[in-house]
């Protein structure tokens, strides 16, 4: 069957969710323009130092021009297909036991993560919209991406947000891994982004060398919006006893959050998600004057203050944003809507963030995630003349 697509937004949501079908081949695609080569990493560096001067203004990184069809000749043969949308490229990983993912050029976002299940087929993990923008443009949100800043002394703080594919290694039948780099308009620091898809987790390892004289810093978090079928099925296992900051939601520019996130407002935290399923079906069922006062009287978790987790099963069914200072590096989100868990693993990083957006919206829609992300954003991290320092997420599939 042919599909027709009606819009740009359209044609960019089916390339950027993968099939689950494992190595769909996609010949070179040479009718969406003329790119400059994608140069290796090196050469943008060197050629970057040159035209840099030492006042220009470090808020963004270099766009690099994408040819799909040097891609294809230059990193083709492990398990990789690249894909042209308007001026970005669309990266597709694939696993012989079926696994998939998909992460874009040159902005580096993680689109979607797939992995086989016991069931025997596969199952979104990340929750990711495709909307229409200006001029038709697709707009794409969530998924898994890096909000990082990084300065020294006196300097402007820049953002690694534009990525250059350096190489691709592995095999369908074991594991993939893609290596971006990002540099620095002037000498301040080399950035490279490892993604690795094996056959039951998905990694993202960020290493970051200080190639300054003098020290740096470093904030920011990894930031993955994870399905749900409702905030109000999500629950939180293994943050007992951790101690937390609540903060306002991280904002970047691949957010999703409902605009009334930060602010205190009615939740219905205190009902059991089946209570609220039968309300949804049966409106008014067990409403009382009582409730709707409690209700009102409940605020979000937006507010500045401290705490301790104190449930097992923390129930995520609340607005709320927190950084998390003594957590464990191992935890996991299950969704009892979906009858999905996922097991996030970190290392590099003390702090790890966890955001809500709610159970007031529709489910299965827009805002049915759950974010999380290792961070460093309460104390930065610093590192000294040469050093690098790596950091990692794992999103770990245990339903294989």
């Amino acid at each position: 069957m042919r599909l027709l697509f009606h819009s740009p937004a359209m044609a960019s949501a089916a390339a950027i969710f993968p099939s689950s079908s494992p190595l769909l081949r996609a010949s070179p695609l040479k009718h969406l323009g003329t790119f400059h080569q994608h140069l290796p990493f090196a050469s943008l560096w060197r050629r970057r130092k040159r035209q840099i001067s030492g006042t220009a203004a470090l808020d963004s990184s270099i766009s690099i021009p994408i040819n799909v069809d040097y891609l294809e000749t230059e990193f083709s043969g492990h398990g990789v297909t690249f894909e042209a949308i308007g001026d970005s490229c669309v990266v597709k990983m694939g696993l012989v036991n079926g696994s998939v993912a998909s992460l874009m050029l040159p902005c580096g976002l993680i689109t979607s993560y797939k992995p086989y299940m016991w069931h025997g087929s596969t199952f979104e993990v990340l929750h990711t919209t495709v909307s229409e923008g200006d001029g038709g443009a697709a707009v794409v949100r969530g998924g898994v991406s890096m909000d990082f800043k990084i300065g020294g002394d006196g300097s402007i703080p820049w953002s690694p947000s534009s990525w250059s594919l350096q190489s691709v290694r592995g095999s369908p039948e074991k594991s993939i891994q893609v290596e971006l780099a990002s540099v620095s308009p002037v000498d301040m620091a080399e950035v490279r982004c490892l993604v690795t898809l094996h056959q039951d987790l998905l990694g993202s390892e960020l290493l970051i060398s200080n190639t300054k004289s003098s020290r740096l810093r470093l904030t920011g978090s990894f930031i993955s919006h994870l399905k749900v079928s409702t905030p109000d099925a999500a629950y939180a296992v293994g943050l007992q006893g951790s101690n937390y900051q609540s903060r306002q939601p991280f904002s970047s520019r691949f957010s999703m959050d409902p605009p009334d996130l930060g602010r205190r407002s009615p939740s219905t935290s205190k009902k059991p998600w089946t209570q609220n399923v039968l309300r949804r079906l049966l409106p008014g069922w067990g409403d009382t004057g009582e409730e709707n006062e409690e209700e009102l009287n409940e605020g979000g978790d937006a507010e500045e203050s401290e705490g301790e987790e104190e449930d097992d099963y923390a129930h995520l069914t609340q607005k709320m944003s927190r950084i998390y200072t003594s957590a464990p590096r191992q935890f996991t989100i299950i969704d009892r809507g979906r009858r999905n868990s996922v097991v996030i693993r970190r290392s590099g990083f003390e702090e790890l963030y966890v955001s809500s957006p709610g159970s007031e919206h529709e489910w299965h829609g827009k805002y049915a995630y759950i974010c999380i992300g290792p961070a460093a954003q309460l104390t930065p991290l610093v590192l000294g003349p040469g050093e690098t320092w790596r950091g990692a997420q794992y999103l770990h599939n245990p339903n294989l």
